[in-house]
């Protein structure tokens, strides 16, 4: 009988490590490729604002490490974010809460130890989500814009586009006897004048104001003179 050489025996383990072996490499690759992209990322637990993990970009331009951050929970946030777009956290959550798939913007910021606020436009969209399809944690990208950038022209031409189809989107939600209105508005017509310029009542020229206050979200005529003018009109 022919005896069979152990040497020629095939080793059923080996494949499983050397593929295991495969695998932990691609990870810590990844691992560094976000760790050094030039990005704050993050993910975060929506139903308790708290951090779970970021990278370490994130951890050197804040000025905290991943254990503070999580410990702190909101508190970093609040102080991290300048007072006037801390706010935009909770806006976030709700967006969220009513389904839509990303959140997006620009806020101030400003790394421990420093004086400065410094601008970030990020991005956060949802990165798990529980058995009743609610979103649990979400993942976040924020790039800082104050760093040196080489393509001044460019960035301006962006923002102007930006700020051009934002003012057409605010526009989109009018009627057009909303655009009437407002366009008489900017002018400085009273509603009265202004009911009498579009023949309407008194009663119905303040419902149209009232609703185009709704709609692009102002508090008073100040404010929905400078956005109005913003879209366009003069």
């Amino acid at each position: 009988m022919q005896t069979e050489d152990p040497g020629m025996r095939s080793n059923p383990i080996t494949p499983l490590q050397q593929e295991h072996e495969r695998l932990k490499e691609r990870v810590q690759w990844l691992e560094s490729i976000l760790h050094h992209t030039p990005a704050m990322v993050f993910t975060a637990d929506r139903h308790v604002n708290r951090i779970s993990w970021c990278n370490a970009y994130m951890e050197r331009f804040t000025g905290f490490t991943l254990n503070e951050m999580h410990t702190l929970g909101r508190e970093f946030f609040r102080q991290f974010m300048h007072p006037d777009d801390f706010e935009l956290t909770s806006i976030a959550d709700t967006s969220f809460q009513n389904r839509k798939n990303s959140f997006g913007g620009v806020a101030r910021v400003k790394p421990k130890g420093q004086r400065e606020w410094r601008w970030v436009v990020g991005l956060t969209i949802p990165f798990s989500q529980d058995e009743q399809g609610e979103v649990g944690e979400v993942i976040c990208a924020f790039l800082d814009l104050t760093v040196a950038i080489d393509t001044h022209t460019q960035l301006a031409d962006a923002m102007s586009e930006l700020l051009r189809r934002q003012n057409e989107s605010l526009l989109d939600k009018l009627t057009f006897r909303e655009k009437d209105v407002l366009a008489l508005a900017v002018k400085g017509l009273n509603n009265k004048e202004i009911a009498q310029q579009l023949n309407l009542s008194r009663y119905t020229v303040e419902t149209h104001r009232k609703n185009i206050r709704l709609k692009l979200k102002v508090r008073n005529t100040t404010e929905l003179v400078t956005i109005a003018r913003n879209i366009g009109f003069q």
